[in-house]
C-alpha cells in the first residue's frame, strides 16, 4: 500500500466491520479514509410500474432492510472515529469521480461474483489502474473463492455438492485467527465538491408511507446480525442436531431456523466468521450433524451456488444454460398473478405467497412448496417467473442461491426426481394440522374448522357460512385440480426429459412413444418410500 496516502473503501455487501479484510487493509497506512456506498437507481429507484411497493428489481422490505444495514454501519463507523459517505447515481461513474476528486492512492472493495458487479468492476478497475490507483480486492462474502474451485475441477464448475465438498476441502483462513475488531480507523479527508448525503429514508428515496398492516419482523445490520447468531448458537444443542430439510416451514412466531441469511445477504454477517463459530461449537459437543444437512453443510450449500452460478454464462436463464433443462413451460400470466397474489385457492400456498409478501422471508420447505407448485407440481409455468417474484420480495434474494433454488426445484437442473411433488394440501397439514399459520396469514379463513382449513372448497355451504367464508366469493376457488394437474405436469416432465435426451442422441423416437404410452397408463406416480408418498397429493 502507497504510504500516508488515502484509500477509499467501497462498500457494497459487505456492511460490517467484523472480518472484513477489505476494510482493514484499506486502513494500514493511510492518513484518510473514504469510506463509500452508493446508492444505485437500478436498485433503489421507486418503480410505479412494479406489481409491490419498491423499485424494479428490489420490493420496499428489501430497500428498507438495507437502509437499515446502513445505518447500522454508519453508526459502527462514527465508533471508530469515521462515518459512512453516501452518494447517489452509476456507481461505476459516481466512484471514478470521486477516485479523481480526492485523489485517492488506494482502492479497496470486497470482490464479488455477481454479473452485474463484475460489470461495475471491469469499469472501475480500468481507470483505476491507468491512473496508477492500487486495487485491493480480496474474497471475503464467501468460505472459498469460486474461482480457484472452478480452476481445481479443470476449468468447470462442480455440479453436484459431493465433488463440490471434496474439491473445496478445508479454507485455506480457517488454520489463522480471523480479524474480528478494529480500534480505530483514520479520519475522513477532505470531501471537496462530490454530494455526499446522510443514509436516507425510504420516504428520502421517493417511496410512499405504506399502509400495510403487518411489516417485517427482521432489522437490517451487523449488530442485529451478530445478536441473531449469538442468540443462535447459544443453544448448543439445537445447533448439534440442526438437520435440514427438516424443520417446521409453518412456524412463524418463532421460525424454526437462524433467519441468518438476509445478513449473509447483505453481508452484515461474515460467512467465514459464521463458519468459524460453528466449528469451534462443534468441537465441544459430543455428536453433531455433519453436511450436507448440518448449519455448516448449508454455509457449504451456498459457496456450492456461488461456485456454479460463477462459472456457467447465462445461469439466471433456461435458454443458453447448458446445465438447465428445456422444457416447454406454460406462458400463462393469470395463474403467475394468481400465485403471486395469493390467490390460488390452495390456503397452504396463498398463505406461504402473504408471508413472502408482508415478512419478505418465509422457511425454506415453504419456498420449496411454492416454488414446485409453480413449475413442475401443479401450474407448470416458468421458473424464471417465480425466481423474478422470489428475487423482487426475499429480503434474502441473493442472485446465485435464488438461481440455484428455482433451477432445483423445477427439476431444471441438479435435483431430477420430477414424481417427487409437495403436495399442497397435506404437506402443511402434516406440520400444523390445526393450520394455525393459515390463520394467521389468511384471516379470511380462521373461522373455517381445521377439517376443512387445507381444503375449504370442499366444506358444505352451511360450514362457509358459519366461517362467513363463501368460497369463489369470500377466498378463491382452486386454480387447478391438484390430482389431475399434477399428472398432467409429470407427464409433461417425462416428455421434456425424453426430448432433452433425445437431443443429446440418447432416447430413440420409439422409445419416445413407449415412454408416453405408459405415462398415460400411470394413474400413480412412483414413490420410493412411505415418507416421500406424504408429500404426494
Amino acid at each position: 500500500m502507497s504510504s500516508g496516502s488515502g484509500s477509499l473503501m467501497w462498500f457494497r455487501k459487505g456492511l460490517r466491520i467484523h472480518d472484513n479484510p477489505a476494510l482493514e487493509y484499506a486502513s494500514k497506512g493511510s492518513n484518510f479514509l473514504y469510506p463509500v456506498f452508493v446508492i444505485d437507481p437500478h436498485y433503489m429507484k421507486p418503480d410505479p410500474e412494479a406489481f409491490s411497493p419498491g423499485s424494479s428489481k428490489a420490493g420496499l422490505n428489501r430497500i428498507q432492510f438495507l437502509l437499515e444495514s446502513l445505518r447500522d454501519l454508519d453508526l459502527n463507523l462514527k465508533r471508530l472515529g469515521s462515518r459512512l459517505l453516501v452518494l447517489k447515481g452509476e456507481p461505476s461513474e459516481v466512484l471514478i469521480r470521486c477516485l479523481k476528486e480526492w485523489d485517492v492512492k488506494n482502492l479497496c472493495f470486497e470482490y464479488d461474483t455477481e454479473p452485474y458487479y463484475q460489470a461495475l468492476d471491469v469499469k472501475v478497475k480500468s481507470y483505476a489502474t491507468t491512473a496508477g490507483i492500487e486495487i485491493y480486492s480480496p474474497v471475503s462474502h464467501t468460505l472459498f473463492n469460486p474461482a480457484d474451485i472452478i480452476r481445481k475441477n479443470g476449468g468447470k464448475p462442480p455440479l453436484s455438492y459431493q465433488s463440490f465438498l471434496k474439491l473445496a476441502g478445508e479454507p485455506s483462513w480457517a488454520s489463522s485467527p480471523l480479524s474480528i475488531a478494529l480500534s480505530s480507523l483514520p479520519p475522513v479527508g477532505n470531501i471537496g465538491n462530490c454530494n455526499i448525503s446522510e443514509v436516507p429514508t425510504v420516504k428520502e428515496l421517493g417511496y410512499e408511507e405504506t399502509q400495510q398492516d403487518e411489516l417485517s419482523p427482521f432489522r437490517g445490520g451487523e449488530t442485529e446480525a451478530l445478536k441473531r447468531l449469538r442468540e443462535s448458537i447459544e443453544n448448543k444443542e439445537w445447533v448439534a442436531k440442526f438437520e435440514k430439510p427438516k424443520g417446521d416451514p409453518s412456524a412463524f412466531l418463532k421460525p424454526a431456523t437462524t433467519v441468518l441469511s438476509p445478513y449473509l445477504k447483505f453481508g452484515c454477517l461474515s460467512s467465514r466468521y459464521f463458519y468459524i463459530c460453528l466449528k469451534d461449537l462443534y468441537k465441544n459437543v459430543k455428536t453433531h450433524t455433519v453436511p450436507p444437512v448440518s448449519l455448516a453443510g448449508q454455509l457449504l450449500w451456498r459457496d456450492f451456488f456461488y461456485t456454479v452460478a460463477f462459472g456457467t454464462p447465462s445461469f439466471d436463464q433456461m435458454r443458453g444454460n447448458k446445465i438447465c433443462k428445456q422444457i416447454p413451460w406454460n406462458d400463462d400470466d393469470e395463474l403467475l398473478v394468481a400465485w403471486r397474489e395469493a390467490r390460488t385457492g390452495f390456503p397452504w400456498i396463498d398463505a406461504i405467497m402473504t408471508q413472502l409478501r408482508k415478512w419478505g422471508w418465509m422457511h425454506h420447505l415453504a419456498r420449496h412448496s411454492v416454488a414446485c407448485f409453480l413449475t413442475r407440481g401443479d401450474l407448470f409455468v416458468h421458473w424464471e417467473k417465480g425466481r423474478d417474484v422470489f428475487e423482487r420480495l426475499l429480503i434474502d434474494s441473493d442472485w446465485a442461491i435464488n438461481n440455484g433454488n428455482w433451477l432445483w426445484l423445477s427439476c431444471s437442473s441438479f435435483f431430477y426426481q420430477y414424481n417427487r411433488i409437495y403436495s399442497p394440501i397435506s404437506f402443511g397439514k402434516k406440520y400444523d394440522p390445526n393450520g394455525d399459520y393459515i390463520r394467521h396469514f389468511l384471516p379470511v379463513l380462521k373461522g373455517m374448522p381445521k377439517e376443512y382449513i387445507y381444503e375449504p372448497w370442499t366444506a358444505p355451504l352451511s360450514i362457509q357460512n358459519k366461517a362467513k367464508c363463501i368460497i369463489g366469493r369470500d377466498y378463491p376457488k382452486p386454480v387447478v385440480a391438484h390430482d389431475s394437474a399434477s399428472k398432467d405436469c409429470r407427464r409433461r416432465m417425462a416428455e421434456a426429459y425424453a426430448l432433452n435426451q433425445k437431443m443429446s442422441g440418447m432416447v430413440s423416437a420409439e422409445d419416445l412413444r413407449n415412454l408416453r404410452r405408459k405415462l398415460e397408463e400411470d394413474q400413480e406416480p412412483q414413490v420410493e418410500n412411505k415418507r416421500q408418498r406424504k408429500l404426494i397429493g
